[in-house]
């Protein structure tokens, strides 16, 4: 693949699909360690493109790429922090509305429950967030139809309890 091909689909990539690279970082990583993983998704995607051979979807495949990396990032990354602490930047801005306040509040407690979550529950949830197909979720995470299935279900449960739990604190 020449040059300016390579930066063609790079360029077309990152304008059409920001959201995919920006989920991925931030289901994975917090605070300032989101700038670092975004640099490490974007240089698998910019190295990535050669092997990309149009038998999978843009969207699959950028998905795949990027979860890899993070996963890789995760493993190599000494000073990787998982607390609840570091999603200080997540924290909705104060609002005048209570009715906006409370989704705001609730909003965080979600992502600090989805933070909280396992590597491979974690792209999975977001890929079912983002309303990919199990066929699709199957192929970007390398897993059967039916096992995403299953787990996803198992995921659902383990964030509606944990969000329960977290109804139970604000009252």
């Amino acid at each position: 693949m020449e040059f300016a091909e390579q930066q063609r689909r790079f360029a077309d990539w990152t304008r059409d699909h920001s959201a995919i690279v920006h989920h991925v970082v931030n289901a994975f990583a917090a605070g300032d360690d989101r700038n670092d993983l975004l640099q490490e998704v974007l240089l698998a995607a910019w190295k990535s493109i050669p092997a990309f051979r149009d038998q999978a979807k843009p969207t699959t495949y950028l998905y795949r790429v990027c979860h890899n990396a993070a996963l890789l990032w995760i493993r190599t990354e000494k000073n990787y922090r998982r607390r609840v602490e570091q999603f200080g930047a997540f924290a909705p801005a104060e609002s005048v509305d209570e009715a906006s306040s409370l989704t705001d509040e609730r909003l965080a407690q979600l992502y600090t429950a989805i933070h909280q979550l396992k590597p491979l529950d974690r792209s999975l949830i977001l890929l079912s967030l983002d309303g990919l197909s199990y066929r699709d979720m199957s192929e970007v995470l390398g897993l059967s139809e039916s096992n995403v299935g299953v787990k996803l279900n198992r995921i659902k449960a383990q964030l509606t309890q944990t969000m329960t739990g977290n109804d139970d604190e604000l009252r």
